[in-house]
């Protein structure tokens, strides 16, 4: 009875951090409703854990907590290959990112250095930019 306390606990408090974060807006609908299953079935399986050996027994799984061993890997496949694809998202964004920073510095110099095209100086990359009188990017 006090893991089930203690299980619920946890599972109320899972609910309560993620409702309360700020960004929820931006996560897409498909994770909220699975995040919000995900937590259904915890407190299903915590306050009627025979239906949970009764379902793994359905599947040819012997006990309830053995199935929901088996889940809990996937789940953690899942999270991890998930990571995987935002990190290499955000470092293709980076890379852009510091290309296009890259060009763009490559202008200012030449701009300077009056070495750009006339269809280089009317871009509004050389115009707009801020430069020091040393040459260097403010």
């Amino acid at each position: 009875m006090l893991a089930q306390v203690l299980l619920l606990l946890a599972v109320a408090g899972m609910l309560l951090y993620f409702a309360s974060r700020k960004h929820n807006v931006r996560m897409q609908a498909g994770k909220r409703i699975a995040f919000f299953l995900f937590l259904a079935l915890n407190v299903y399986a915590v306050l009627l854990p025979n239906h949970t050996t009764w379902l793994a027994n359905q599947f040819g799984i012997g006990r309830g907590a053995d199935m929901l061993l088996y889940l809990l890997v996937v789940a953690f496949i899942f999270g991890m290959l998930n990571t995987y694809l935002r990190f290499r998202g955000s470092n293709q964004q980076i890379t852009e990112l510091a290309r296009t920073l890259a060009i763009r510095e490559a202008e200012l110099i030449n701009h300077q250095r009056g070495v750009l095209t006339s269809e280089d100086v009317h871009s509004p990359v050389a115009a707009t930019a801020p430069v020091d009188p040393e040459g260097l990017r403010s």
